[in-house]
């Protein structure tokens, strides 16, 4: 008679969905209803287990309506500052591992990649100059759009194990496909060592989904034809929900079975979003740290 035990698994968990929000719904309820009870390297004495899941999240169309959630723990002003800073690089000076601040942001692994032995040693050796992943990818596609070869990663083997925050997003990968009337779309994967999934996993999407756009645009440019935004592919090793918050996120899954997704979700032309929208550009645009100032 066997005497084996069961093998214990982390849950694997596939989402399909149309837009933004309904997608960050359909992740938070099936984490929540399947994920795996395990204590965190962050949790306090008291915190219950968090709930954790390896999932893939596909979104047909991340640009589709409505593209934003109302109750994602952020605004359209956090939502922009984030975007900003994914995109266009507006916090890469906060990164300052020397003196113990940032050790990286998205925007600066992916646009100026340069690994070293230690970030937080100034004298650590820069054996490889900066090098712009995105604008390789760009590049890439614009000569040989059906290559598997252009991706961007973020992980320094060198250096970020041992820090004490280390890069989330590890990769992303991009590639052209063509319908039957032969018009192009680029796809992109995002792959993710870990990540939280309620106050987090909104806005990282978001902002890739921004960045989508722009290699799409620029891919468009260089061949000089047009290029949509396809599909989005969100990879998660571990994506997760804190138990240290599980009261807040009751009341919002709560929500979430007793009412479709519709009622909870803006499009992007709704007059309070884009307002709000509006005045963080303006703000960001004479002071980038407008936004962390005014959170305290």
């Amino acid at each position: 008679m066997s005497t084996a035990t069961s093998v214990a698994n982390i849950p694997v968990i596939s989402i399909n969905a149309d837009c933004l929000p309904e997608a960050w719904e359909k992740a938070v309820l099936a984490v929540w209803d399947q994920g795996l009870d395990i204590q965190t390297q962050y949790d306090k004495p008291d915190d219950p287990a968090s709930k954790d899941a390896t999932v893939i999240v596909t979104v047909a169309d991340p640009f589709s309506e409505p593209r934003i959630h109302k109750n994602f723990p952020g605004g359209p002003a956090e939502l922009e500052s984030y975007r900003q800073e994914v995109v266009n690089g507006i916090h890469d000076h906060w990164i300052d591992p020397v003196s113990g601040k940032w050790t990286y942001t998205y925007h600066e692994r992916l646009f100026s990649y340069c690994p070293v032995e230690d970030i937080r040693d100034i004298d650590s050796p820069k054996p490889f100059k900066k090098f712009d992943q995105i604008q390789y990818i760009i590049d890439y596609l614009s000569q040989a759009g059906h290559s598997r070869r252009a991706q961007a990663i973020t992980w320094m083997p060198t250096a970020d194990p041992v820090t004490d925050d280390p890069p989330c997003l590890q990769r992303i990968w991009c590639r052209l496909v063509a319908n039957e009337a032969g018009e192009l779309s680029l796809n992109m994967n995002a792959h993710w060592r870990s990540r939280d999934l309620y106050k987090a996993w909104f806005m990282n999407v978001y902002a890739l989904t921004d960045l989508q756009r722009v290699i799409a645009e620029e891919v468009s440019s260089r061949r000089n034809e047009p290029v949509r935004v396809g599909r989005y592919v969100d990879i998660s090793d571990s994506l997760h929900l804190y138990g240290s918050y599980f009261n807040e996120i009751a009341v919002e899954v709560e929500k979430m079975r007793n009412g479709p997704y519709t009622e909870r979700a803006w499009e992007s032309a709704h007059p309070a979003f884009e307002m709000m929208t509006a005045e963080a550009k303006e703000k960001l645009a004479q002071d980038p740290d407008w936004y962390a100032r005014a959170k305290g």
